[in-house]
């Protein structure tokens, strides 16, 4: 369940600007502040099957965006590639061509 919720928050912070004022509102309340679905159906005084719907709906937004654009898993890529650099220049001896290929493989990402 963490890594759902992590997975979406990351999703969320890439895409929210692509959300409805209320899709946003929902999802900031629901997953950044911890409501319960029954709180915030009482703040919009609508159906806590109507916020449930809505976040689910939205959940499935995100990902369609993700599947399309990508810009989660390639920060995720990106991350790592320089972890990778970060490793590399820290050893002894570092290898100029391991490193000329991360930094390529950087630069392919965007």
């Amino acid at each position: 369940m963490l890594e759902k919720t992590t997975r979406i928050n990351y999703l969320f912070d890439f895409y929210q600007s692509l959300l409805t004022p209320k899709q946003r509102s929902y999802m900031i309340l629901y997953y950044l502040d911890d409501f319960s679905l029954g709180e915030i159906a009482e703040e919009y005084e609508v159906s806590r099957q109507a916020v449930y719907d809505n976040i689910r709906r939205t959940e499935v937004m995100l990902e369609e965006y993700e599947e399309k654009l990508l810009l989660f898993q390639k920060f995720q890529e990106r991350q790592q590639l320089f972890q990778q650099l970060k490793d590399l220049s820290n050893k002894e001896g570092t290898v100029k061509n391991e490193l000329l290929n991360i930094i390529e493989r950087l630069e392919k990402l965007d």
